[in-house]
């Protein structure tokens, strides 16, 4: 591991002006992703700025109804925060399908947003990644690509975007809050992060030295009636192979789709807005056909790697047994448990 210098402001305009004046510092949150890179030798900062303990742990209301999350919220106690559970149950659910207890009782919210990639070829700096190393090539192409990307990829790179907690956000028309040199930002969480194009190696749309200081959630009334689904190769502490998050507005006869908000994991380089999804999907009965027709629309331009083209029809699946459930539901209440964490 390279050695570093650690500093830790005393306040998040000091932490922005540190960064920002150093080309090789970067922030440090609760560590859980970059700490793992600098053991691989992926991150090689020569100073690090720790936000960690900044005030910005805190979830509060906003006018409207909205809610607004600080940067430094931990997975954990935003999953189990009672106004998420009622009214925004898929961040609940996508929060408590990520990781383990242990990680997320440490994790944060902007963390979370800005972890990279678990393609195996980004973590071996033994293995050409365009992400890792810009210009060296991208070995995941004549590799194992099970996980891999079936939209928004590029012949730069093919990899997925790992974060639960981002799809669900996707879906929620969240808004991402920074502060950096030139003052506060706000951006929609749809245009956070990057295709890759030809520059893999730029997850996000920040500049050097902006820190993210919250996530401000909308009113969104409908979104009492949302869920989140993971698939995933084992039970537990996997990344998705596909994952889907549906907020669900239905007419009165509890059949037609009034309005609906879709995201998808697991496909893209990151969150996946599913806008034509939700188009063809609006105006009609939430039947398996018209939703499957849906999906189909959404998956039109999805280029399958050698070894995941299963991801199309699992897409299709898992989008319909989605909305099926949110359907069957019956009226919007807030959930009693914690189903479809798994």
């Amino acid at each position: 591991m390279k050695p570093f210098r650690y500093e830790r402001p005393a306040d998040a305009a000091g932490a922005v002006a540190t960064v920002a004046a150093h080309p090789g510092a970067a922030f440090l949150g609760a560590g859980t992703n970059l700490v793992d890179h600098l053991k691989l030798g992926i991150a090689s900062p020569d100073l690090l700025v720790d936000v960690s303990r900044l005030p910005l742990d805190q979830v509060e209301e906003l006018d409207g109804g909205g809610l607004r999350v600080g940067a430094t919220v931990r997975n954990a106690d935003l999953a189990a925060h009672p106004a998420v559970r009622s009214r925004y149950p898929v961040l609940s659910q996508a929060l408590l399908s990520g990781a383990s207890g242990q990680l997320r009782n440490l994790a944060t919210t902007g963390g979370n947003l800005l972890q990279r990639t678990r393609c195996a070829y980004f973590q071996d700096p033994s293995a050409p990644c365009n992400k890792r190393d810009p210009g060296s090539g991208c070995a995941a192409l004549e590799g194992w690509t099970r996980y891999h990307a079936i939209l928004g990829a590029s012949s730069h790179c093919v990899a997925v975007h790992p974060s639960d907690m981002a799809v669900a956000m996707t879906a929620l028309d969240a808004e991402v809050v920074t502060l950096g040199p030139d003052g506060e930002r706000r951006i929609p969480v749809t245009a956070f992060h990057r295709l890759p194009g030809d520059a893999p190696h730029r997850d996000t749309v920040l500049r050097h030295g902006e820190l993210i200081t919250a996530v401000e959630l909308p009113a969104l009334p409908y979104a009492t009636r949302s869920r989140y689904r993971k698939v995933r190769d084992r039970a537990s502490y996997a990344f998705a192979l596909v994952s889907v998050a549906v907020a669900l507005d239905l007419e009165d006869d509890g059949r037609t789709v009034r309005e609906a908000r879709i995201a998808l994991g697991g496909i893209a380089h990151k969150p996946w807005r599913a806008e034509r999804a939700e188009e063809a999907l609006r105006g009609l009965p939430a039947t398996e056909e018209n939703c499957r027709a849906a999906a189909e629309a959404e998956t039109a331009d999805a280029h399958p790697l050698r070894d995941n083209a299963f991801k199309v029809p699992l897409v299709h699946n898992t989008l319909v047994a989605v909305v099926r459930d949110l359907v069957g539901q019956g009226a919007p209440e807030a959930p009693g448990g914690l189903e479809g964490s798994r």
